[in-house]
């Protein structure tokens, strides 16, 4: 056997536990909903699982032709999470890095100061804001009070509540993005900028000259990140709406939150898996747009 082939088989070997992984947790699941989805599952009926086709996708169409369902509302709610929350934390965490990147003491200690809310726990940081958005007693209306603002029911207003969880959401995800673009700033030469400066480019010039098409890679990453994370978005929403329903009147739910009400809720699991079966061919949609459309338009 050659050093050549013994390389290979080595390399496979190393490989095999996380391909193993990936095929047992990932794809056998997700293969495994598209069956689901193609029978009136229950999973307290013994026995076989009636097999109904395209019956469960059929519904799907009949409930999102009705604007007052709540499957409609659940991806009406979602795509306004996704339009309002991306565009809102890519520029917060692009100016908090750009902020950053110039300082140059303490540089660390602000990177873990943001980042700690990233790697706390969604549930954890959903109870602590909905004690803050309390329309009496929360920490934000007495705030607005001190300054002589009429208290907002935030949480509890069916116009306030999806911008509201929107805020908590964005929050703790823009240490992240914070992150990665201060890689990607310390990244770009500073050659770049003198010479920038010495043609007499402006900070606004040097910025759309220099920093977002060097930053492309980082864009695009975190853009497709985010929208999935948006996308999929289900325990902020669950802990952050009273009864854990995405209330008021289905005025935050979300499509991953329907899923969970039809499979665990009313044991469907059959419509459960078709919508989950749409989510993620919405998903791959967007993402193969984004990346295509992202890539092309910040590469100059």
């Amino acid at each position: 056997m050659s050093l050549r082939t013994r390389r290979i088989l080595w390399a496979y070997a190393f490989i095999l536990i996380p391909l193993l992984f990936f095929i047992v947790i990932r794809a056998y699941p997700t293969l495994f909903a598209f069956n689901i989805s193609l029978h009136d599952w229950n999973p307290l009926r013994t026995g076989d699982q009636p097999f109904i086709g395209i019956d469960n996708f059929a519904r799907f169409l009949k409930d999102i032709a009705d604007p007052n369902h709540v499957t409609r509302k659940a991806f009406e709610n979602t795509a306004k999470y996704v339009l309002l929350g991306v565009p809102i934390q890519l520029a917060l965490s692009l100016s908090i890095a750009l902020l950053l990147n110039t300082i140059k003491r303490w540089v660390t200690l602000f990177r873990v100061i943001y980042f700690i809310p990233f790697v706390t726990s969604a549930v954890a940081v959903a109870w602590v804001w909905r004690s803050l958005y309390m329309p009496d007693f929360g920490a934000i209306n007495l705030l607005l009070d001190a300054f002589h603002i009429p208290s907002q029911r935030f949480l509890l207003d069916i116009n306030q509540s999806l911008p509201s969880v929107t805020a908590v959401v964005v929050w703790q995800g823009l240490g992240f993005a914070v992150i990665i673009f201060l890689a990607g700033l310390q990244q770009i030469p500073e050659v770049y900028y003198e010479a920038a400066r010495v043609d007499g480019a402006n900070r606004l010039q040097v910025f759309r000259g220099i920093t977002i098409p060097l930053l492309n890679s980082s864009i695009v990453y975190l853009a497709v990140l985010q929208t999935i994370g948006f996308l999929r978005m289900f325990a902020e929403v669950l802990n952050l709406s009273r009864q854990g329903d995405g209330g008021p009147i289905n005025s935050t739910t979300t499509v991953v939150l329907r899923v969970y009400r039809e499979g665990f809720g009313s044991f469907n699991m059959g419509y459960a898996a078709t919508l989950t079966v749409i989510l993620f061919a919405i998903i791959l949609v967007i993402t193969i747009v984004q990346l295509r459309f992202l890539q092309r338009r910040f590469d100059y």
